[in-house]
């Protein structure tokens, strides 16, 4: 093919673009520059952990009933026993009189009457025993059972009984007997019906008290269904060992109160 002619291009003649390239505008590539260095992030502060809320304290009533003193001296160390569990709170509370004050003279029970009145312990109100967590009820025998006077009490918790209101709450007994053969054991035995009409949980102390429950030295009341005090005509008043049997009740049932409450760690 001549010179400048055919299919073989002259010296210095520009080459075509192929088809695929001849509408695409050429861009240069931008000029490559060092980059500025990317400044270090800086980590978030922690945040602080919360500390959990401390759990609301447990409050056990303790509802009694006494007519000469001893079951009230009872309550007071079953009180001791439930505020030494951290966390947990006993509250006394003590079943109204039903017998008229000449009576009570002639029961000779007046004196004890007055110093119940003097220490200001509150009477219970039905309608509030709702707020509790847990009960102990105390009281005196009468013929192997609770006395009228708690026994009313109870009649007058009709209202909650229906409604169901004290259900799966868990309760014990505290009692006290003229003799050791007074019925320490039957007077609890015969009023956990109180409490199975209410679907509530009866606790005893089972045998938890370790050796002062096989004391056979000194007189002690108390049973595995739980504490108790021999008061004789009225006038004997719970011995130490008595005493030391109802804290360690109102400490068990808050140990175990607080578990229900807040769980197993508690």
């Amino acid at each position: 093919m001549g010179k400048g002619g055919g299919c073989v291009f002259s010296k210095g003649q520009r080459l075509p673009l192929p088809p695929h390239r001849r509408d695409r505008t050429f861009i240069p590539a931008p000029a490559t520059t060092a980059s500025e260095p990317t400044p270090a992030t800086t980590a978030p502060e922690p945040t602080p952990a919360t500390a959990a809320p401390a759990p609301r304290q447990v409050r056990i009533y303790v509802v009694f009933y006494s007519m000469y003193g001893q079951v009230r001296r009872l309550a007071r160390a079953v009180q001791r026993g439930v505020g030494s569990v951290p966390g947990a709170l006993g509250i006394l509370l003590r079943v109204p009189e039903t017998l008229p004050r000449a009576v009570l003279a002639r029961m000779g029970a007046l004196e004890a009457a007055a110093e119940m009145d003097a220490e200001g312990i509150p009477v219970a109100d039905p309608g509030g025993l709702p707020d509790a967590d847990g009960f102990l009820f105390g009281f005196p025998a009468r013929y192997g059972a609770m006395a009228a006077q708690m026994q009313a009490f109870f009649d007058s918790t009709a209202p909650l009984c229906r409604g169901q209101r004290l259900a799966g709450k868990p309760a014990g007994f505290f009692v006290s007997t003229g003799t050791q053969c007074g019925g320490q054991e039957t007077t609890a035995w015969t009023a956990i019906t109180q409490l199975a009409h209410h679907g509530m949980l009866f606790v005893p102390i089972g045998y938890t008290f370790r050796e002062g429950m096989f004391e056979m030295e000194e007189l002690r009341g108390g049973s595995p269904y739980g504490a108790g005090v021999f008061a004789g005509d009225g006038s004997r008043p719970p011995s130490e060992l008595e005493l030391a049997l109802a804290e360690h009740h109102g400490r068990y049932m808050a140990t175990l109160v607080k578990r229900m409450v807040h769980g197993a760690d508690a």
